[in-house]
């Protein structure tokens, strides 16, 4: 185990998750006056075809996020959001729910039980600049709850119930085709935690870096290539892995927009391998709309 020198640390992680979830509101509050209040000041942008809200859907054989497979079947998902006029600030939310099940013990029966992948989580980013964004996320992927005897309470932080974390994220375009990426579990979060030797549970504050850059491009396809790792500066585990610091996301992503009569379907396929826990998976995602 790390011991820390820094002394405000032991203030920071003494907190409760409520405080993870009161600082996405408060960060969701930030952004929301910069969006809006920028959005006003800069009425030299133009767009006479603005709509401030939109939908997304998509149709995926899996679902797969920094490294893990968060479902292993075939899913839906979609989304609805609101953007700014100034195209700068973004808050929505995205759902997805699946076609088929996992299995999940129930904590009376110790019997497995069925259980479809359900999420549905809160977004909020603001851009600073064509290069610079910052994003909060709450995770919100309550899958099993119920069947594993659970309670389901949607607004629920609590860590060792397993379903719901906050994370703050920055963004940085180093070119117009390479994105940095630093992703930050708030506060521990569902699981991130670590067990002391007197049963108390210490807070991973687990960190994601992800680098990003697109390598080739032609009028309708495009190939990217992507790694990313998690480590702890406080915990010897992560949210992603069983060490304090591992590569854990390496692949490539191929997107191509099909010309379907008269529309072009956005598809993405990505082969993703995760060298720590030796998984590899090619994941489909079709852009409905």
């Amino acid at each position: 185990m790390k011991k820390i020198a820094r002394p405000m640390l032991d203030c920071i992680f003494d907190l409760g998750i409520k405080k993870a979830s009161k600082l996405l509101l408060t960060s969701t509050t930030i952004l929301l006056f910069f969006g809006v209040n920028l959005g006003v000041a800069q009425e030299e942008v133009v767009n006479e075809d603005y709509k401030p809200f939109s939908i997304g859907a998509h149709i995926k054989n899996m679902h797969t996020w920094h490294g893990f497979v968060v479902h292993p079947g075939a899913l839906f998902a979609t989304n609805i959001e609101y953007n700014s006029k100034d195209t700068k600030f973004t808050f929505g939310f995205w759902g997805g729910a699946s076609f088929s099940t996992v299995d999940v013990a129930n904590t009376t029966t110790g019997e497995n039980v069925s259980a479809y992948y359900k999420e549905l989580s809160i977004y909020t980013k603001y851009r600073f600049s064509d290069k610079f964004f910052i994003e909060a996320v709450s995770h919100n992927n309550y899958t099993g709850v119920e069947e594993r005897g659970d309670k389901l309470h949607y607004w629920s932080y609590d860590k060792t119930q397993g379903y719901n974390f906050v994370d703050l994220n920055f963004g940085y375009n180093v070119t117009p085709n390479t994105l940095l990426y630093l992703a930050t579990i708030i506060n521990g979060g569902s699981g991130d935690y670590e067990i002391k030797e007197n049963g108390s549970l210490e807070n991973s504050w687990t960190h994601y870096f992800e680098v990003s850059s697109k390598v080739w491009q032609d009028k309708n396809s495009s190939l990217s290539l992507f790694a990313g790792g998690a480590w702890s500066f406080i915990t010897d585990k992560t949210f992603y892995t069983e060490s304090s610091g591992n590569i854990i996301n390496v692949g490539a992503t191929f997107s191509e927009k099909l010309a379907i009569r008269d529309y072009k379907i956005p598809v993405d396929v990505t082969l993703m391998w995760n060298p720590e826990q030796e998984k590899t998976v090619l994941q489909l995602d079709v852009t409905l709309f």
